[in-house]
């Protein structure tokens, strides 16, 4: 999915975080994904209280979506540079094409990750299948070592855990004794999590981990504080475990987790970069490759974004303006 604001703020970030004494609430705001009948997502990352969660550095929380009254997911094709985009629908169906050649349909229980690396694009449109779509879009910031590799995409399906009274599918890294085998970068972890009405569940975690919880179904207690639907929960380093306790009403969250990332990154539209002039650099890329601009420059025989057709009909997204001043850290 793009960041389809048209006037998208500069994220800039340092990872060194003080441990949480106590979980931090973090509200989310509604982004509209652009045309007459938007359809409206709840943003938590990045936030004012915080850019990353680990390696974590973008959440979209959309849904459930009548497609009848959204128009559905019409996202055309868009660039990535820095990062993975991690997919993941609780309803619906969500067909993905991308530069590399991949063509995938995203569906409920199944991880769609792709890596940008150097660059790639893709789009994304749901199908006739979707009366409704429900889900979440993450990014993940790739570290400096690794933010240039070759683009590729995979797919692959979850894995369930019970424990207490808790479902647990878990779509990257280890929860609750079980695993999967996807490619990451820094050490992750994600998981959908789902109690009954007044259930509870108990979950290990690892201390080294910054972890977050995001609110799909609910309110629900997490070690002591209350969240309701769209709301991220914080936890910082240290904590052993977590307590997700539901009321009188199912709960659904997404944990996830990670190492902190170690590094400074900037973030503005579908980039990660490490400077201004490398975003620049990013948008004059992209808007040439798209057709936007058609002004010679060296090396334009290699394209960064691959293929932007797409099967696509209909153009690709433009990049927004760039701000009139150098891309600057923003006050957290």
């Amino acid at each position: 999915m793009s960041n389809l604001e048209r006037d998208p703020d500069a994220t800039w970030s340092a990872t060194a975080v003080a441990p949480a004494r106590r979980p931090e609430i973090i509200e989310a705001r509604e982004v509209p994904l652009g045309g007459p009948r938007a359809m409206t997502v709840h943003r938590t990352l990045p936030s004012r209280e915080r850019t990353l969660i680990g390696a974590w550095c973008f959440i979209d929380h959309y849904g459930p979506s009548p497609v009848s009254e959204t128009g559905g997911m019409v996202v055309p094709p868009h660039p990535h540079t820095g990062l993975q985009t991690v997919s993941w629908l609780f309803s619906g169906e969500i067909e993905h094409r991308d530069s590399v050649g991949s063509h995938a349909f995203v569906r409920p229980g199944e991880l769609n990750l792709m890596t940008a690396g150097r660059g790639i694009s893709h789009s994304e449109m749901s199908t006739p299948a979707s009366d409704a779509l429900h889900g979440v879009q993450l990014w993940v910031a790739l570290p400096s070592e690794s933010r240039s590799v070759e683009p590729f995409f995979e797919t692959t399906p979850s894995v369930l855990a019970e424990i207490d009274d808790a479902l647990v599918r878990v779509f990257i890294g280890s929860l609750a004794g079980a695993s999967t085998e996807v490619t990451t970068f820094t050490e992750l972890v994600a998981a959908e999590i789902t109690l009954p009405a007044a259930g509870s569940v108990e979950l290990p975690l690892r201390p080294e981990f910054e972890h977050g919880v995001l609110v799909d179904a609910g309110p629900v207690t997490v070690s002591g504080v209350e969240a309701a639907r769209t709301e991220l929960v914080f936890l910082g380093q240290g904590a052993e475990s977590v307590r997700l306790s539901a009321g009188p009403e199912p709960v659904r969250v997404v944990l996830i987790g990670g190492v902190p990332l170690g590094e400074q990154i900037l973030m503005w539209w579908n980039f990660v970069g490490r400077s201004h002039d490398e975003v620049v650099d990013y948008r004059s890329e992209w808007q040439r490759e798209a057709g936007f601009d058609a002004s010679p420059a060296a090396g334009a025989a290699w394209r960064r974004f691959g293929d932007t057709d797409h099967h696509y009909e209909g153009t690709p997204l433009p990049a927004p303006e760039l701000p009139g001043v150098r891309l600057k850290p923003r006050a957290r």
